[in-house]
């Protein structure tokens, strides 16, 4: 189905990965994550936003793109426009987006853009994940006559540690307990279950006639 809420004019003030990059670093230099919520500029979740620039910097460098995807990525159809929205201070945002930016490279069909969910939410209100405002979600459309077709979605995290997530909420964990848990799943898996998701979804989505 066609997205009214995506149109020319929101794809043209999206981030390539680099420009958000950019500005998440930018905004860290004066003490801000990219939300101007301050509940996403305290101490401690700025302390998390370092951590995250940090991430994203050694993945984006060092995460090779499994074959088969590579291989379903050079066999995508049509012209895909993946837009994800996300924000700095997202632990998982900081191990997704750069695994994202390396898939999508792979591809001359595939065009990444970034867009900071706090300033989107209606276009957030869209894509919820059991009602929550979860990141980094990816949604990939395909242009049709200066209109944008849905393909489908993917996010805010693998199926198998948002199942996880899920366990951990109902033992009231500290945030910091959480965080850590989370990481040392990411560290274990070493985005192959990103990478397997998001082959399934690329076939997916190719096999749609628009």
């Amino acid at each position: 189905m066609t997205t009214p809420l995506i149109t020319p004019e929101l794809v043209a003030s999206a981030y390539t990965y680099d420009e958000y990059i950019q500005l998440a670093e930018a905004r860290f230099a004066q003490n801000l994550s990219t939300a101007d919520d301050p509940h996403y500029n305290t101490p401690e979740i700025l302390g998390y936003t370092k951590l995250n620039l940090h991430r994203m910097s050694r993945l984006h460098k060092f995460t090779p793109v499994m074959p088969e995807l590579s291989q379903a990525l050079s066999n995508v159809p049509k012209r895909w426009l993946w837009l994800v929205l996300t924000e700095s201070w997202c632990g998982d945002a900081a191990q997704i987006i750069p695994v994202l930016d390396r898939i999508a490279r792979e591809s001359a069909n595939v065009t990444l853009k970034f867009l900071l969910r706090d300033k989107n939410p209606v276009l957030m209100s869209a894509f919820l994940t059991n009602g929550g405002q979860a990141i980094p979600k990816l949604i990939c459309v395909q242009e049709i006559d200066g209109m944008y077709r849905e393909l489908g979605s993917w996010g805010p995290r693998p199926a198998g540690l948002q199942s996880l997530m899920g366990e951990w909420r109902t033992e009231n964990l500290p945030l910091s307990e959480a965080v850590e848990r989370a990481q040392r799943w990411y560290n274990a898996d070493r985005t192959e279950s990103t990478q397997a998701e998001l082959l399934a979804a690329v076939t997916s989505w190719s096999k749609i006639t628009v």
